[in-house]
């Protein structure tokens, strides 16, 4: 306030309570008092009285928030470090400057606007408000083109819409976009994805991003707005029938777990079931869901920690305990010694945390107990950067030196430089001062660093081989793979992977030296081609790691190897997608690498056996096909095993065209064969006759079959007989053909092949006329014969048959 009254004059400068200038974020979080700027649209009169009364005339254009609290289930707490976050907006300053009385009658909502009117059923915008705007026409036209200019922006940033964090606030704002066009305005299915390239046409000059990336803006769009379609006209049929029953029972709230079925069933975010229950003058149980979604997330958190921690308590600080820590005077960690191997380092113990908060005045953690340790100094490395942190064992020492127990690591975290190494006591008991010293478990280590230093290869591989768009979406690096995620927007072919897999691997015979250095930060982003992971923020200085002598520069605080060689072999296991826009790839390297090579040489060899047969060897499409199956479940490459698909569906190929060939060449010969018994049963006067005929399992040979019966004997009954394989103990076909004459007397098609069939346990069907059927299985074809001749002679009498 003082500073201002040395600008202003103090009926310019208005004090406020904590209802209109504390700002917050949330329920919890970094929160603080803030001083804003107001504009008077009118002017020449006194407007205090209509500062943050949402008065359309007078409006806020500048906000500064002195950042020093952090606001948690328990009150404020004052932030060990504090700062200040200030902005203008930029659109009400335009509104001011146009001489609008609405930041959306500015120029550039104009020909979003004009876009949206043409699908809409409605009528176009006509700028009316609250409770004016009484069908919410205008209110859908300002939300769908706002929406769409931040689906525009965002995608072009490389956020992609999903179901976590930032993803799941651009997934919400499409689908609240995509509900108001087609239930307010009536637009058609569809619609939303249109509004992008004028969005791309008004900004695209000023910010060019986003003419760069229109094509995958408009692809992540298009493919989000027709997944939620398909949910979404059953959802709001769900809601109007939820909205007419507690009308009719006169009540006004919208059950948790009727929004939480929305949200989870129909995908309805909560804050879309909650407008739409405003428009229909209700309300929504918010707490009710809150209890369905926490019941939900907790049983996820459970299954999660169970198998990473056996059910141990999870141990956090957040900022009141590091502030505690500070208050007390507790250093942050010196975890300069993470990067070197087999260091046993000397340290005292500063903090131990329980599950009901620090343990203090002398008392000790004992054996059993699972806490976390904060040490003055640690040569662990706590997960960061995608790196998995280290396990391992931490000693305590006697006043001599001497071992007297010891606490198991099972996890490392790091929070606001403090290091919390988690686990279980051992033997002894620790306390604040115990003196101790760590024992990481470096074989592991030495087995993580590999697959670190190989990420970054990959990175580098990746760039080379799909090009400069592809940037970073976040790793997973452990003792037994690497995964890394990454922008490209389809699926990696087998010669993309192989290019990438073949230049990881020249990395490693290349044998090339991995590098590190702390720099200043700005002048380690000068450095060329250095790659940074997008939203990732970078202490000054800053740790450099370099990958031979041009291949990869990237900012990283990870552990590695001094040399590629110390990978010994690497291989792409697996690429798949995991979000519109995200593709994950899964690699190994040294000894499993190894393995999945020689896998890979095995299945190479056996695909190669295979290709020297000839194409009507016995069984080769079955032997293919148990080659595809047991190929699927190996572990080999996955450019090889697409490959090796590849080459085994060309032996299948061969296979069955060879069969196909046979089989015509057996079904002309069984013709022949047929009309010959077929003319003789005419000659002898047969009304019926059983054949075993060897066309396999083919229906269209036993439409000839009868075709050829309807010419030569069109008074006789025919059933027909084949087996898959002659001889297999397999599959049976059967197919019968009677005429008119004989089904007036009571010889049905479909009854006899269904009789037929009851030996073998076959079932079958169709019409008086005619019919089929078959059975899995027939290792006494001569039974099912007899019981076709029993049947038929008991229609047409022995002497007819």
């Amino acid at each position: 306030r003082d500073m201002w009254l040395k600008y202003l004059p103090a009926e310019r400068v208005i004090g406020c309570d904590a209802k209109d200038n504390f700002w917050e974020m949330g329920d919890t979080g970094p929160c603080g008092p803030c001083s804003e700027i107001h504009f008077d649209r009118i002017g020449n009169r006194d407007a205090s009285a209509l500062v943050n009364a949402d008065h359309p005339d007078v409006i806020e254009i500048w906000n500064i928030v002195f950042i020093q609290y952090n606001r948690d289930e328990k009150g404020l707490q004052t932030l060990p470090q504090q700062h200040i976050d200030t902005g203008m907006g930029l659109e009400r300053l335009a509104s001011i400057l146009q001489d609008k009385t609405s930041n959306y009658d500015i120029d550039v909502f104009q020909p979003i606007f004009d876009k949206i009117a043409e699908h809409s059923q409605v009528g176009p915008y006509s700028g009316l408000v609250l409770d004016d705007d009484v069908t919410l026409k205008d209110t859908a036209y300002r939300a769908i083109a706002d929406h769409a200019r931040t689906l525009s922006f965002a995608i072009a940033d490389g956020a992609v819409p999903n179901n976590e964090g930032r993803g799941y606030v651009l997934r919400r704002v499409l689908r609240r976009a995509t509900r108001y066009g087609q239930q307010i305005l009536k637009a058609p299915p569809g619609f939303f994805q249109t509004l992008i390239p004028v969005v791309v046409e008004t900004f695209g000059e000023a910010f060019p991003e986003l003419v760069k990336n229109q094509d995958t803006i408009m692809e992540i769009v298009k493919e989000e707005e027709e997944a939620f379609s398909s949910m979404l006209e059953r959802g709001i049929k769900y809601f109007n029938e939820l909205e007419s029953e507690l009308k009719e029972q006169g009540g006004k709230k919208v059950g948790g777990d009727k929004a939480f079925f929305l949200y989870d069933t129909m995908g309805f975010p909560l804050d879309l079931t909650e407008l739409m229950a405003e428009e229909a003058g209700l309300v929504v149980d918010v707490d009710g869901f809150s209890e369905e979604m926490e019941a939900q997330k907790k049983r996820s958190r459970d299954a999660r920690s169970a198998a990473k921690s056996g059910g141990a308590p999870q141990l956090e600080l957040i900022a009141e305990q590091t502030a505690w820590l500070a208050d007390s005077g507790v250093l942050a960690t010196d975890d300069s010694f993470k990067h070197e191997l087999d260091a046993e380092i000397p340290a005292t113990v500063q903090a131990v945390f329980g599950p009901n908060g620090f343990l203090t005045d002398g008392i000790k953690a004992e054996s059993g107990d699972f806490v976390g340790i904060v040490l003055d100094k640690s040569s662990y490395y706590a997960e960061a950067g995608g790196q998995e942190a280290d396990i391992g064992k931490i000693v305590f020492l006697s006043d001599d030196g001497e071992v007297v127990g010891s606490f198991v690591v099972t996890d490392v975290k790091a929070y606001g430089g403090f290091i919390l190494h988690k686990g279980a006591v051992e033997e002894g008991s620790v306390g604040v001062g115990s003196t101790v010293k760590c024992q990481v478990d470096y074989e592991r280590r030495r087995l993580v660093a590999p697959n670190h230093s190989m990420t970054h290869v990959l990175n580098a591989a990746l760039r080379s081989v799909l090009g400069d768009g592809v940037e970073q979406r976040g790793s997973l690096c452990n003792d037994e793979k690497l995964r890394f995620d990454f922008s490209h927007k389809k699926a990696m072919s087998a010669k993309q992977l192989r290019a990438t897999e073949e230049l990881c691997q020249k990395s490693i015979a290349d044998k090339e030296e991995v590098t590190s250095e702390v720099l200043p930060l700005a002048e380690a982003q000068e450095i060329d081609g250095v790659q940074c992971v997008f939203g990732e923020v970078y202490p000054d200085p800053v740790r450099v790691v370099k990958v031979g002598s041009d291949t990869s520069v990237e900012f990283c605080g990870g552990t590695h190897v001094a040399n590629t060689d110390e990978a010994q072999a690497f291989v792409i296991v697996e690429e798949t997608a995991v979000a519109k826009g995200i593709r994950r790839i899964s690699a190994v390297t040294r000894d499993i690498a190894v393995k999945a090579i020689a896998e890979g040489s095995k299945f190479e060899a056996m695909v190669a056996e295979a290709e020297q047969l000839s194409a009507d060897s016995p069984d080769l499409d079955k032997q293919a096909g148990g080659m595809r199956k047991e190929l699927d479940g190996g572990f080999v490459s996955a450019a090889l095993k697409s490959e090796l698909r590849a080459r085994i569906e060309a032996i299948q190929k061969k296979a069955i065209e060879a069969k196909k060939a046979a089989l015509a060449g057996r079904v002309d010969r069984c013709l022949n064969d047929v009309k010959t018994m077929l003319e003789t049963a005419v000659a002898e006067n047969k009304r019926a006759i059983v054949l075993n005929v060897d066309i396999g399992a083919d229906s269209k040979a036993s439409q000839k079959v009868m075709n050829a019966a309807k010419k030569v004997a069109p008074n006789v009954a025919l059933m027909g007989l084949s087996e898959e394989e002659q001889g297999s103990g397999g599959k049976l076909m059967a197919f019968a053909l009677i005429p008119d004459s004989l089904v007036d007397e009571g010889f049905k098609a479909d009854e006899w092949v269904r009789s037929t069939l009851e030996a073998c346990g076959g079932r079958g069907g169709g019409k008086p006329g005619s019919a089929q059927g078959q059975a899995k299985e027939c290792d006494d074809v001569d039974a099912v014969i007899a019981a076709a001749k029993e049947f038929a002679e008991s229609k047409v009498g022995a002497a007819a048959l």
